[in-house]
């Protein structure tokens, strides 16, 4: 048999949105721009900067516009940001956000906690976020929430992942993300869930989104470096979040995202080719991990900059 070839590695950062929405405490306007700061020095090329969303739902995620205004637009740094219907999108469009990406849960159950719809409705509020970020000249792409397993409904079949995967392959998204939002995946759905859009041409970019609530974030990471990735010119995405902070505040005991500077040290370790973020000098990752976790009052998930950095880099 022989070997596949090295994995091409898209690191999305997600600590300034996925990161932030659990916290108990919310963060000033500034302050979240400081970490995005702090992120792109030390690296960072693609993040999901805001949230769209009511903000008496997620106060932690309001003034996305105020952030994004306060930011540069640099032609080499990609500012994500996320919507959960039309009107986020709307809202979205007028700033200088470069991408979309909209969520779409797999289940009623947690459309219906998240998104305040069923996955039908949510389906159509798709595909009107799609219009309206190519209108806006935009990038736009999908997460299929609880794709790996739902908090009310349980188990979740491929079979029913599949019926929502042909539906928004058929909107014409840049990329499709899978999302372990509650930490209950493991490698042989990695597998099973990207064997649905394996060859598919409407779907020219794969992403996935994992939680290590059950310490398989990592293991989840890793199959799906080992994927048959041909169909993508060699490349697949992984989100992660700086000192592996983030949870969802719909969905009960939803922990921390992988963490960022893990995940690298991981990829760098296994040979992988990393864009999107620097593998070689994670300082400033661990840096900026433990500059949030001030912030926060809340100890850094992360391991990393516990034990160090292996081997050493010198300073």
């Amino acid at each position: 048999m022989n070997p596949l070839p090295t994995p091409i590695v898209d690191v999305v950062e997600v600590g300034p949105r996925d990161g932030l929405q659990n916290e108990s405490r919310t963060l000033a306007v500034d302050t979240r721009v400081e970490l995005i700061h702090r992120l792109v020095a030390a690296g960072v090329r693609r993040m999901e900067a805001v949230s769209f969303v009511r903000p008496d739902r997620v106060p932690q995620m309001a003034g996305a516009e105020e952030v994004l205004a306060a930011l540069p637009v640099r032609e080499d740094v990609d500012l994500i940001g996320l919507v959960l219907n039309r009107r986020g999108a709307e809202r979205a469009a007028e700033t200088t956000c470069d991408e979309l990406n909209m969520v779409v849960p797999v289940t009623d159950g947690f459309g219906t906690r998240n998104q305040g719809a069923p996955v039908e409705r949510l389906l159509e509020e798709a595909a009107g976020a799609v219009r309206v970020a190519r209108a806006a000249g935009k990038s736009a792409s999908v997460t299929l929430a609880v794709a790996f397993g739902c908090p009310f409904q349980g188990v979740v079949e491929v079979a029913q992942v599949a019926e929502v995967v042909d539906r928004v392959a058929d909107l014409g998204i840049d990329e499709l993300a899978f999302a372990d939002t509650v930490g209950v995946g493991v490698p042989t759905q990695v597998e099973a869930l990207a064997a649905l859009v394996r060859g598919d041409e409407r779907v020219p970019r794969l992403r996935f989104h994992f939680h290590n609530t059950r310490n398989t974030g990592y293991a989840n990471a890793w199959a799906a470096t080992r994927l048959d990735l041909s169909s993508y010119a060699g490349r697949v995405s992984l989100d992660a979040s700086v000192g592996g902070f983030g949870g969802c505040p719909f969905a009960p005991a939803a922990t921390g995202n992988i963490a960022t500077e893990d995940l690298l040290h991981l990829l760098r370790r296994t040979g992988a080719d990393v864009a999107g973020a620097d593998a070689d000098d994670l300082e400033g990752l661990t840096g900026t991990a433990s500059w949030l976790s001030d912030r926060l009052s809340s100890p850094v998930p992360a391991l990393l900059g516990r034990a160090g950095d292996f081997p050493a880099v010198a300073s």
